[in-house]
């Protein structure tokens, strides 16, 4: 079985990379005048090679440290790379740039190649080949085999093509290699027409399989596109997976809406944003040490953005330091778990760092709380539970699907992880309609827990004299949360954890409130009972307090404590009325108000069975809250 795998250049100019594919395969990857005219390579060239198992997309990049940016789209999707050294030049600058980039993209294969030996005596050769070893120590090209060649007369081409096998073989032993079912996704390097078949697009496949008539996403505006045609390497095709150089024919997209930076995606895989949170190294190479806030340029798949880079919890790096960052980028991305990027300052332009993406589409950290820190730690895990646990938690209010995980942390048999998370109560379903529900990480209902009972505490310290408070308008201030199902969900929580107190009216923080004693707790207890018990004819104040056994002192309190709470309600200055006996009062009229025709005070004095002592002030005080309207003697409801 044949596997495909991308081969990438990497070395300074003039050092015979494009030469030496020309060797190789017989294909001058220099297609434009410009480069032929100026015998430098400006814009990545293509090629393709098969040695024994392996089929290898080759991408010829430009060495030049003007055309960096270029070097670095091409870099994108590499699996293996060839670091090539003019052996009459040895190491120079973008020998050294290169090799940085292509550590920094996480490449774990490849070869070095000593071109224009014919050039030299042996013995510099020597030297040459010592600085090569010097230079690539520490990195993954440190035991990599170093092959003398020469373009013009074939020096050692047998030799390299061995060596490129066998640093195929290791690179086909990675992950990312060797699993092809996850989503399709391509970074677009190129875009161009062609007359009869309109919108074309090139790129390494970075992951997954793509087919004729597939609908994809082109990212990051999400615009909906369709596979009209494939070609790999000039050959038409029915699909084309991962490892492979593919041109893509596409329907629904006018070449112009499309530039170098851009990716195709399979339908809901990628998610564009403007903030990513990251693991940050900065290179020991550089001078002076990376400053909070600093303006870089974020070069990601194939896309170069502007960005600021916010460094957590410290106002600058050392040389040679990490940590976890923030990026704000100037336009939106799409990016997922644990790609690489590199970083390069504005002035002078040149490489000062990279990492891996923790949190695509991330919210903004405001300093990190040790579960913060513990989180970001676990998306640096080799286990995709964890992984998985810690992407939930990031993805705050956002549900977590079960192929979100693919995008989030990297897993590759999503719907497993997703499930063991739900079974381990790390992930937890809130029913949102009876057809939709979504999933949040249990850390996330925990810290709006403690969110709500701040806010209660609040509240309580304002109103010291109320043991609980009205839910309404305590729900109305998380109303930014998004859905009220999710609230409910968090004051649920709360209440069965018993750190509230929750009816369908009222709400409380237990602890807080008025500090009553054994004997107040127990005559608040049995004034509510008898003010319940006596209807609409309770007793004043004064006559309430007369009739108290005990702490008659306490009643005018406690009654105000309990109309403040919403168990009674003041009807006039002494006139306090159970809440569920007006409750059923007020049903009582609705069902016998007639909407045309109203009812007299007399008329309402008799249907609720009481005297004008306590007729008068409740109509009065229906007419105050707007339950009903007056009209001479008459008064009809407000709202029938």
């Amino acid at each position: 079985m044949t596997t495909d795998l991308i081969l990438g250049t990497a070395g300074h100019i003039d050092h015979g990379k494009t030469s030496l594919i020309n060797a190789l395969t017989g294909i001058d990857t220099d297609r434009l005048p410009e480069e032929k005219r100026r015998g430098i390579t400006i814009e990545l060239g293509f090629a393709e090679m098969t040695l024994g198992d392996f089929r290898l997309g080759i991408v010829d990049v430009p060495g030049h440290e003007r055309f960096v940016r270029n070097m670095l789209a091409g870099a994108t999707g590499m699996d293996l790379a060839m670091l090539v050294v003019a052996a009459d030049d040895s190491i120079k600058q973008q020998t050294r740039e290169h090799l940085e980039i292509l550590r920094l993209l996480n490449l774990a294969a490849g070869v070095i190649a000593i071109t224009k030996c014919d050039l030299v005596e042996p013995d510099w050769l020597e030297l040459v080949e010592e600085e090569i070893r010097e230079l690539v120590a520490g990195s993954f090209l440190e035991s990599a085999a170093i092959v003398r060649t020469s373009s013009s007369v074939g020096t050692g081409l047998d030799e390299l093509r061995d060596a490129i096998v066998a640093a195929a073989r290791r690179a086909a032993g990675l992950d990312r290699v060797t699993h092809l079912d996850t989503p399709f996704r391509m970074a677009i390097d190129r875009c161009f027409t062609l007359t009869g078949h309109g919108t074309v697009v090139t790129g390494s496949a970075g992951s997954g399989t793509v087919s004729v008539g597939d609908e994809l996403e082109l990212q990051p505006s999400g615009t909906a596109v369709r596979v009209r045609r494939l070609h790999n390497h000039d050959r038409e095709a029915e699909n084309a997976h991962r490892g492979q150089r593919v041109a893509i024919n596409l329907a629904g997209v006018h070449h112009d809406e499309i530039q170098r930076g851009q990716e195709l995606a399979a339908r809901d895989y990628l998610k564009a944003g403007k903030l990513l949170t990251v693991w940050l190294l900065y290179l020991d190479s550089t001078r002076r040490p990376l400053k909070h806030r600093s303006q870089i340029r974020l070069h990601l798949g194939t896309a170069e953005i502007i960005a600021s880079l916010v460094l957590i919890d410290q106002e600058s790096l050392a040389p040679g330091g990490s940590c976890f960052a923030q990026l704000f980028l100037h336009d939106t991305v799409a990016t997922t778990w644990n790609q690489p990027f590199v970083l390069r300052s504005e002035s002078p332009a040149m490489t000062i760092g990279g990492g891996q993406v923790l949190v695509p589409s991330a919210s903004k950290l405001r300093g990190l709380a040790d579960l913060d820190r513990q989180m970001l730690s676990a998306l640096r895990s080799e286990n995709a539970t964890q992984r998985a646990s810690a992407a939930s938690y990031f993805s705050g209010l956002r549900s977590v699907e079960p192929q979100d995980l693919a995008r989030l942390a990297g897993v590759e048999h999503f719907a497993d992880v997703h499930q063991r998370l739900l079974n381990e109560g790390e992930l937890l379903t809130i029913t949102i309609s009876p057809t939709r529900t979504a999933h949040l990480h249990r850390q996330v209902i925990e810290s709006l827990c403690q969110r709500f009972e701040a806010a209660l505490r609040n509240l309580h310290e304002q109103n010291p004299l109320r043991s609980s408070l009205d839910r309404a308008p305590f729900v109305r201030g998380f109303e930014y949360l998004g859905e009220s199902a999710i609230i409910e969900a968090v004051l649920n929580s709360l209440h069965r954890s018993g750190r509230i107190r929750l009816t369908k009216k009222s709400i409380a923080l237990v602890g807080c409130g008025p500090k009553l004693s054994q004997n107040e707790r127990k005559l608040l207890a049995t004034l509510l009972s008898q003010f319940r018990a006596a209807g609409l004819g309770t007793p004043t104040v004064k006559e309430a307090q007369q009739q108290a056994k005990k702490n008659q002192d306490s009643v005018p309190q406690l009654i105000t404590l309990a109309a403040t709470d919403g168990d009674l309600v003041e009807i006039s200055s002494d006139y306090f009325v159970h809440a569920e006996v007006l409750d059923q009062v007020q049903q009582t009229l609705r069902d016998t108000i007639s909407p045309d025709e109203g009812m007299t005070m007399s008329q309402i004095r008799e249907c609720l069975s009481t005297t004008r002592k306590f007729a008068i002030p409740l109509c009065e005080y229906f007419d105050r809250i707007g339950f009903t309207r007056r009209d001479g003697d008459v008064r009809y409801l407000v709202e029938p």
